[in-house]
């Protein structure tokens, strides 16, 4: 149990801390942690809500169970989550914290989610869920926050660019979860693709938040 809660864990807690330390004035950990912890309690609710949606609605259609069952839920609350507990926390005082605050919801989500995956399927599956489900949680969040940073900061198109910080990773996520549940073979050479476009994206809205700050400062 402890290797694979090690197993399971770990990959979340490298990327948390690779996007931590690029933030140029560091956010408190108590609070870091805290997040992370409300995105792990997610995991529960979400996966009582999508068992009761696919058990009674009994739709056999991949597009709604990649989009609606799967990417909807997980992203809506996760936007929640900070929309709730950091939007207006007096820590968010710059563009890039909700880099950070976002990517700490995320993978608390995908770090339980990953250990639980692991307990049920076996710990051989830690290397390719490291390298795919936790690591495209960490990236949507990264977009999410970017967003919400923008919203929070920015001062134009409040309300658009929080709406985009849902939509864009629930888009995102939903053609991650299309791709993984239709391609039945060589499914690799999509979602690979896929990835790098991810973390492309992911790391250029760092690097622009992170310049915002510089300017800022």
């Amino acid at each position: 149990m402890f290797a694979i809660c090690s197993a399971g864990l770990a990959p979340a807690i490298a990327l948390l801390s690779y996007f931590y330390l690029k933030d140029r004035v560091t956010e408190p950990i108590p609070l870091i942690i805290r997040t992370f912890i409300s995105g792990a309690l997610l995991v529960f609710p979400i996966m009582f809500i999508q068992y009761v949606l696919t058990s009674e609605a009994m739709i056999n259609n991949n597009f709604i169970h990649s989009f609606f069952f799967g990417a909807f839920f997980e992203e809506f609350f996760k936007w929640f989550i900070f929309m709730f507990a950091i939007f207006r926390h007096p820590e968010f005082n710059n563009h890039y914290d909700g880099i950070v605050y976002a990517v700490s919801i995320s993978l608390g989500f995908a770090s339980l989610e990953n250990v639980l995956y692991l307990i049920t399927n076996g710990i051989e599956y830690a290397f390719l869920r490291a390298f795919f489900p936790v690591s495209s949680h960490a990236l949507f969040g990264v977009i999410m926050g970017f967003y919400l940073g923008k919203a929070k900061h920015m001062h134009s198109r409040k309300k658009w660019n929080m709406f985009r910080a849902f939509l864009i990773p629930f888009l995102l996520h939903g053609i991650y979860n299309y791709i993984l549940l239709t391609v039945t073979s060589n499914w690799i050479f999509y979602i690979i693709p896929f990835m790098i476009f991810l973390w492309y994206v992911a790391l250029h809205r760092a690097k622009v938040a992170n310049q915002a700050v510089s300017i800022k400062k």
